[in-house]
């Protein structure tokens, strides 16, 4: 934070570009959190403005990562709408999100941060590549003015019945004259400022495309209103942000945790729930964030958890939704040009003086204005650069990659993951298997020498090819089987070994010479 007014001329303009992008999904995340029936004391549509704020100023203070941005996770909203059904409170599920804060700080302090570490590439890489193909699918509606699904939706199958796909059959059904007009005005203004000359223009240095962009959605659907009314944007497409009447109403939208609830078995099974899936994706996201950093920036992860539980504690204790670090206004705020966290911590800012100062102004924006800015976010997380990058890098980093891509398209974000690192899994076991020890033959005076040298790390995963590898050697020949390489064997693979040479070997009058290779007692008469 030292260098922040260094940066500022960076960091500012790209922390308004993450408040544009951030303002609707906050809104969108805390709109589906209110879809459950028949419960007492729903959550309101600015717990997700709350969480936001948090995970702006306070994350955004305590996290290391220099750009990433937390806030409210579509992700959790399945759990959070179950959590609500189980506890029939809002007010306790406040108290499951303050223990699942405290469960992510001592995580934090146990180092449980490593996690990170062991997440291929391949799968964080299909995993930005599968977030922006679903940002331009789910945000294609919603640029042509169906707006059906909650706005920053991730998930394949949604909460009326339809799915990713079949919401683009109906938008084509619905379309919406002024929505497209407006959306491809903003998607034009957002390329051109990408262009070489118009980056050499002094105001188009300061201020972002997005901004310019919005401004002019803006004044076009005041245009079609005063002079093309049949095709302006309608209340229900435009942002929808609570309007307080002055500043003493905050408390009124505030909820706080009741903590009665303690006594409840499951709210400690639902903050568990909590702090495990936010903790994953938080995880996740700093590895992709750290990947898209183009100053190549190392989060401390256990750091991350600890900012994360505290941000989480403070939501639930003022009526706020769970807070993740989140890869769309992460990437947002990179793609905007943020050089410190200065930039999140600015774009928190920035959704409290909204909800204070600027509720009128910000609900005439048209949502098809921020499709577009999402659209190009989801074009650059999943360019044709990075689908040929991992083709060549060979298929057993391409077809993770796709699977990722596949499951998270398909599925979720953390189903995707997980069908991702299953294919990892295998190509690893394979290599695993076949990268085990390596093997010469030579022949001297009719008869066969063979080598057999065992790599550093010999499992019992390797156990397959070893038995195949001894059952296919000659009858008749001279073996080596040398270990000096190896740091460490499993018991499995030296039983096989000495199994063969007190029985195989001579059944098969093959001459077996061990090298490095400790005897272990083996079953009934095979010990000597």
């Amino acid at each position: 934070m030292k260098d922040v007014f260094k940066t500022l001329r960076q960091d500012l303009p790209s922390s308004l570009v993450t408040f544009l992008v951030a303002l609707p999904l906050c809104l969108g995340v805390g709109l589906a959190s209110t879809s459950v029936e028949s419960i007492n004391g729903l959550p309101n549509v600015f717990s997700g403005i709350i969480a936001g704020i948090i995970g702006g100023v306070v994350v955004g203070f305590l996290s290391g990562s220099r750009i990433g941005v937390s806030g409210p996770a579509a992700g959790l909203i399945t759990i959070l709408i179950a959590a609500l059904t189980t506890l029939g409170s809002f007010e306790g599920l406040l108290v499951a999100i303050v223990l699942s804060g405290i469960i992510q700080v001592i995580a934090g302090f146990a180092g449980l941060g490593v996690l990170a570490n062991y997440f291929p590439s391949s799968v964080i890489k299909g995993m930005l590549a599968a977030i922006g193909l679903t940002l331009i699918l789910k945000e294609i509606p919603h640029a042509l003015g169906y707006d059906k699904d909650f706005f920053g939706d991730d998930a394949f199958f949604q909460f009326d019945g339809h799915n990713t796909f079949s919401e683009l059959l109906y938008a084509l059904n619905s379309l919406q004259t002024g929505s497209i007009i407006i959306s491809l005005v903003s998607i034009t203004i957002l390329l051109l400022f990408e262009r070489p000359f118009f980056k050499k223009i002094a105001l188009f240095k300061i201020l972002p495309g997005a901004l310019f962009a919005v401004i002019i959605a803006i004044l076009l659907n005041i245009f079609f209103q005063l002079f093309i009314p049949t095709i302006a944007v309608g209340e229900k497409h435009l942002v929808e942000l609570p309007v307080l009447k002055s500043i003493s109403e905050i408390s009124s939208v505030l909820s706080y945790p009741d903590f009665s609830f303690l006594t409840n078995p499951n709210v400690y099974i639902i903050a568990l729930t909590l702090a495990f899936v936010g903790s994953l994706e938080t995880l996740l996201s700093v590895d992709a964030t750290d990947k898209l950093d183009p100053e190549k920036h190392h989060t401390p992860t256990n750091r991350e958890l600890k900012a994360q539980g505290i941000g989480n504690i403070i939501s639930g204790l003022i009526g706020g939704l769970p807070i993740t670090q989140v890869i769309v206004r992460s990437s947002a705020n990179i793609n905007a040009g943020a050089k410190t966290k200065a930039s999140t911590i600015l774009h928190g800012l920035l959704l409290l003086v909204a909800v204070l100062f600027l509720p009128k102004i910000i609900n005439l924006i048209p949502l098809a204005c921020l499709a577009a800015i999402l659209i190009l976010v989801g074009y650059k997380l999943s360019k044709v650069q990075l689908y040929k990058q991992l083709y060549h890098n060979g298929y057993d980093q391409f077809i993770p990659f796709l699977a990722t891509i596949a499951g998270i398209l398909f599925t979720d974000l953390l189903r995707g993951i997980g069908i991702g690192m299953a294919f990892s899994i295998l190509f690893i076991l394979r290599k695993n298997y076949k990268n085990n020890y390596s093997i010469s033959e030579k022949e001297e005076n009719h008869l066969k020498h063979i080598q057999i040298i065992l790599s550093e790390e010999v499992t019992f995963l390797n156990k397959g090819r070893i038995i195949a590898s001894l059952d296919a050697l000659p009858n008749d020949s001279f073996v080596t089987i040398d270990g000096s390489h190896c740091e460490s064997i499993d018991f499995d693979v030296l039983e096989i070994i000495q199994e063969f040479k007190l029985v195989g070997a001579k059944e098969r009058n093959i001459t077996l010479t061990t090298i490095n290779i400790p005897e272990v007692e083996t079953l009934g008469d095979y010990k000597k």
